[in-house]
């Protein structure tokens, strides 16, 4: 499988959001048919933990989508509280995705 190239201009939009009393700011980048090619996150907390584990796992779905990872399997694949809820703000900012 290879990767699917991203073009040099591409649509992104950003996307604010709450997750365990955190706030997050999202960035997503799209193909020009609007699949979500890319994933940015940020927690404001620069050098922490919680920031940089946000964005090395944004990182990795990024290329598991540009390698074709249908976006629905990453998100049924993080972890999940007894609800359903998304246990992280990746799996959080993908369900906002979803809801799209």
């Amino acid at each position: 499988m290879t990767r699917e190239p991203l073009p040099n201009r591409r649509q992104h939009e950003v996307i604010e959001f709450f997750h365990d009393f955190h706030k997050y700011t999202a960035g997503i980048g799209r193909y020009p048919d609007g699949r979500v090619a890319e994933v940015f996150i940020d927690s404001g907390k620069t050098g922490t933990g919680m920031q940089i584990n946000g964005r090395d796992a944004a990182i990795a779905i990024s290329i598991g989508l540009q390698y074709g990872a249908p976006i629905e399997d990453i998100r049924e694949a993080l972890t999940r509280r007894g609800d359903g809820k998304a246990e992280g703000p990746l799996g959080a900012l993908l369900d906002i995705l979803e809801g799209e």
